[in-house]
């Protein structure tokens, strides 16, 4: 997707980046694991996090992040399971808290993008549930909700997001696709689907540069074992 006028708006990439699987199509063949993310920056200009989904970061992991990657990186941040998957957004208020406090050295360095909260395929709509956890993220929060089960595709969900600027996630796979309403200011996309024609990328860059007007944009290819996704980011960058 190219364009001076986008170029601050458009991020794509991939949910993770430490997968030896893609050399030598992305990766050098001979480089090291431990400059992977350093090279992986010098080609796309976001990444998602998956890590932080099981695991806490520490302030050395982030900083390493930091010092990887250039000033206009961005990292996108996927919550941790004890908040949509244990307590499933009820009485989560000290755990997101604590969890989005771990990722200050990131929004300090200013590469700090949306927060992903996805939510279980088994957890159905639940409107008190949901104003109970929008209620208590921070305002300045770039947070985003990845919804599997069908329930919660009304229009009441679609209002309460918007009324918190918290961004109806755009999720596509080959067993579910989101429906297309913006419900924030910035828009965010997982593309899971095994394969995208050149068609089928070409309508992608076209709802991304649409979807620019509003304003940022964060696009996320599924990782797996081959380099694809990370292709397909790239030439959504470059195209």
């Amino acid at each position: 997707m190219s364009g001076k006028t986008s170029a601050r708006k458009i991020y794509a990439g991939t949910s993770g980046w430490a997968y030896t699987s893609w050399k030598p199509k992305f990766y050098p063949a001979k480089l090291a694991s431990a400059k992977f993310l350093g090279y992986y920056a010098t080609r796309l200009n976001s990444v998602e996090v998956n890590y932080t989904f099981r695991s806490q970061v520490t302030e050395k992991l982030l900083a390493a992040w930091i010092a990887a990657t250039p000033v206009n990186f961005i990292f996108a941040v996927k919550a941790h399971q004890g908040i949509t998957h244990i307590k499933r957004l009820r009485g989560a208020a000290s755990r997101t808290s604590k969890f989005l406090a771990s990722l200050e050295p990131l929004r300090k360095a200013g590469k700090l993008g949306p927060v992903l909260f996805q939510l279980p395929p088994n957890f159905k709509c639940d409107l008190a549930r949901l104003d109970e956890f929008l209620e208590q993220l921070p305002r300045h929060l770039r947070a985003a909700m990845e919804f599997w089960h069908p329930s919660w595709f009304v229009d009441e969900v679609y209002e309460r997001l918007g009324r918190a600027n918290v961004a109806l996630c755009q999720a596509e796979s080959d067993k579910l696709e989101t429906p297309d309403v913006a419900t924030a200011d910035f828009c965010y996309l997982r593309l899971r689907k095994d394969n995208y024609s050149a068609g089928a990328r070409k309508k992608i860059s076209n709802r991304m540069a649409e979807a620019a007007r509003r304003g940022d944009v964060f696009a996320y290819f599924k990782h797996e074992d081959t380099p694809e996704g990370a292709l397909y980011a790239e030439r959504l960058l470059t195209e």
